[in-house]
């Protein structure tokens, strides 16, 4: 049996929000949070849509910088992913839809109920027969809208209507079909696109247009990985200093990384402890999804805290466990090397811009 650490961060603030509400009416709210962390496992994008972003936790300093600034930031990079990713309009929820560019919460709810009230979308010009879906908005979302096992091939992709006929000329020279052409890799790298360029399509958008016919729809998030918890390591009373073991990087601030070792407390790998070598910043190691091995250096049940090393040599109780105290009131200032001196703390770049922030 594979264990699977998925994140329950803001499951708490869908399960008591209006869509928790309206997707499942008869059901109780922490059912409702567990039925989202579920859902989070089988397509993470569109579940964690549904959630403010501020309430997943984007970092130990969000609650300093100004809010609205932050909201506009993160709901960027929210649209930017979705766009990036594109959605099935046949499954799409109306929280997805509606960061599709181009659309909103009116217009998401009305491609929803054209769907429910006229069947799964057959080709992308269909959309044009939702209310208020005018020219000017499929110009802008068609490209991130995709039907898979529509009419057209090409609509499962994210090549958009107005390069369809850049395609259609390809497959017109060549006198094959679009079904046929699509995947075929040695014959789209024999394709020379500068013979398909004119005034409207450029070379870039060509050489992309070739790239998606040969891996259509592709999903550009990378592979999905997970770490295997120790079989019978599934309390924080079963840890003992010494024991190496797998876990997922949950979140990384300026002190260290937290890590999930399947014991339902996250232990901390101090920023000392992440590397044999010296390192000003744990980003530069390690990334929240990280799959990492640790060593067990110390661990206080009374206050649940677990410190851990990245550094499998190192030996327990040789004192680099400062982090286990599991916050930011421990020692956590990088050693700095001789002949430097620390900076203050009140006066460095991070200080300076969050001062700015405020004042913004």
């Amino acid at each position: 049996m594979t264990k699977i650490v998925v994140s329950e961060a803001g499951a708490s603030v869908y399960s008591a929000s209006e869509l928790a509400a309206k997707e499942f009416p008869d059901m109780d709210v922490s059912l409702r949070g567990a039925v989202s962390i579920a859902r989070r496992l089988q397509d993470p994008l569109a579940e964690l849509v549904k959630i403010d972003p501020k309430s997943i936790g984007v970092g130990q300093y969000q609650h300093d910088v100004n809010q609205s600034q932050l909201a506009r930031a993160l709901d960027g990079v929210v649209e930017d992913c979705v766009n990036a990713v594109g959605v099935d309009v046949n499954t799409a929820s109306v929280p997805l839809l509606t960061r599709i560019s181009g659309l909103n919460a009116t217009l998401a709810s009305n491609i929803v109920s054209y769907r429910d009230q006229n069947g799964a979308f057959r080709t992308r010009k269909e959309l044009l027969k939702v209310p208020r879906l005018g020219d000017k908005t499929f110009e802008q979302a068609a490209g991130f809208l995709r039907i898979a096992g529509g009419d057209n091939p090409l609509d499962a992709s994210s090549v958009h209507p107005e390069a369809y006929p850049v395609v259609e000329k390809i497959v017109a020279k060549a006198g094959r079909d679009v079904k046929s052409l699509i995947g075929d890799s040695a014959f789209l790298k024999s394709v020379r696109a500068a013979d398909y360029t004119d005034e409207r399509f450029g070379l870039p958008t060509v050489m992309d247009i070739l790239k998606e016919l040969d891996k259509p729809g592709r999903d550009p998030r990378p592979e999905f990985k997970t770490a295997t918890f120790q079989d019978g390591v599934e309390d924080i009373k079963h840890l003992q200093p010494g024991m190496v073991l797998e876990g997922v990087v949950t979140n990384v601030a300026n002190f260290g990384a937290f890590v999930d070792i399947g014991v339902h407390q996250d232990g901390l790998v101090h920023i000392s402890a992440l590397s044999n070598k010296f390192i000003d910043d744990p980003r530069k190691v390690v990334k929240a999804g990280d799959v990492v091995k640790v060593k067990v250096l110390e661990v206080d049940v009374a206050r649940k805290r677990i410190a851990l090393t990245m550094r499998l040599d190192d030996e327990v109780g040789s004192g680099n466990s400062r982090g286990g105290r599991g916050d930011s009131r421990s020692d956590n200032r990088p050693r700095q090397p001789r002949g430097q001196s620390a900076a203050p703390q009140g006066d460095t770049a991070m200080a300076a811009a969050f001062a700015k922030l405020r004042k913004g």
